[in-house]
């Protein structure tokens, strides 16, 4: 294998988060007398954080003021029902399974809070390293967590490569100088990806394993 350590985004691209992000923003946007929001929509939406989510989610021109109330909401009620729906998508845990038996390090750089992205880690891939948004940390696509992350475990970008299924996963892979290799199957399309200026994209776990 030519990587010495592989970087995983979460949210679509390990684990399928979407229906619990979806069920979380419309609860509390029912609360509040908000129009819901569609899978597609929240889809679409996802990628740079829980403010973006809930800011996007909102009526155009919500005070910002709100916005962070129903955030505060959202993020009270996701603590406690982060992983009723989620799952890993086929082939991934065979993905980490190999990469480990090889002796190649892996981990998650997520924008999700670090506290989430930890206890999903741990629930779904024991032992796997997780690094997810912290106050003191820019969040991607800043390089900075893809950076922390390299620190941390002892690796160099020239080592590495970043996996990831958004356009703000091509874009922190290019600001890190790393290489990226895209999977289609998460919150963006193939062609979504291309047009984002991922020149390598895969379909499949068992693809995405060869093309490591």
């Amino acid at each position: 294998m030519k990587y010495k350590m592989v970087l995983f985004d979460m949210d679509g691209t390990l684990l399928d988060t979407l229906d619990d992000l979806r069920d979380g923003v419309n609860l509390v946007l029912q609360r509040r007398g908000y129009p819901l929001r569609t899978t597609e929509e929240i889809c679409a939406f996802v990628g740079n954080g829980a403010r973006q989510l809930i800011r996007l989610a909102l009526p155009e021109g919500t005070e910002e003021t709100e916005v962070e109330s129903v955030l505060e909401e959202y993020r009270e009620w996701y603590k406690v029902n982060y992983c009723t729906k989620t799952r890993p998508y086929a082939g991934v845990e065979a993905i980490l399974s190999s990469l480990q038996a090889q002796g190649i390090k892996a981990a998650v750089v997520s924008n999700k809070p670090d506290a989430t992205t930890k206890k999903l880690a741990e629930q779904f891939f024991p032992g796997l390293p997780a690094f997810g948004q912290r106050d003191d940390i820019p969040k991607k696509p800043a390089p900075d967590m893809v950076w922390n992350a390299l620190q941390v475990l002892g690796g160099t970008a020239q080592e590495a490569v970043y996996v990831g299924d958004s356009e703000v996963d091509v874009e922190t892979a290019r600001n890190a100088k790393l290489p990226l290799i895209a999977v289609s199957w998460g919150f963006r399309t193939k062609e979504q990806l291309q047009a984002a200026g991922a020149q390598t994209i895969v379909d499949t776990a068992e693809e995405l394993l060869a093309t490591l």
